[in-house]
């Protein structure tokens, strides 16, 4: 297999465009650092994204809602979020929603 010129120079600008994005902010953030601002912003990006993606989850089934009282997922995540809020610990939390969603299988709802 040969590669043209052309190909090459396509690989080359293909690797350096998927490349810089990703290096030239951490290069830049670890040379001048980040404002206070922006490091109090960015703290609550990661509560904001599981937040979006758990009620997204529990309260969607394809592009529709899913009625109040027929949702099981919301009875399960109602225990899991006290025992999150109550313990902090995410091997309680996950055991607990397990244990919900299985014992409401369990019992048929």
């Amino acid at each position: 297999m040969t590669l043209s010129e052309g190909f090459l120079w396509l690989l080359i600008g293909v690797s350096l465009v998927t490349l810089l994005p990703r290096v030239l902010p951490m290069v830049l953030i670890t040379k001048f650092g980040m404002p206070e601002w922006l490091l109090r912003f960015l703290q609550y990006v990661p509560i904001a994204v599981m937040t979006a993606l758990l009620v997204q989850a529990v309260l969607t089934e394809g592009e529709s809602f899913i009625p109040l009282m027929e949702n099981v997922n919301l009875l399960a995540l109602i225990p899991t979020l006290i025992v999150a809020i109550a313990t902090r610990s995410l091997l309680f939390t996950v055991i607990t929603g397990i244990g919900a969603m299985f014992l409401l299988q369990l019992f048929g709802l």
